[in-house]
């Protein structure tokens, strides 16, 4: 197995993870404060953490699609 190929998807599913981390992470600032701010709270803090994983599950689905072309060009041109 070439070195290149396994440092692909290393680089691949770390890009991924930190990306989704980030996406959750706003998605939790934001809900947490609407909802904080609402007189009377539309949402428990169990469907925003419910949320939380969802947008984790979908981003890292959008993300091993997308990083691996990302990161294959930018090991080309290097």
């Amino acid at each position: 197995m070439d070195s290149s190929v396994t440092n692909t998807g290393k680089y691949t599913l770390i890009a991924s993870i930190v990306s989704s981390l980030i996406l959750v992470s706003i998605f939790a600032v934001l809900s947490f404060t609407v909802n904080n701010s609402r007189a009377v709270p539309l949402y428990s803090q169990v469907d925003i953490i419910a949320g939380m994983v969802f947008v984790f599950i979908l981003s890292m689905i959008v993300a091993a699609s997308v990083w691996p072309a990302i990161i294959e060009k930018r090991m080309k041109n290097n």
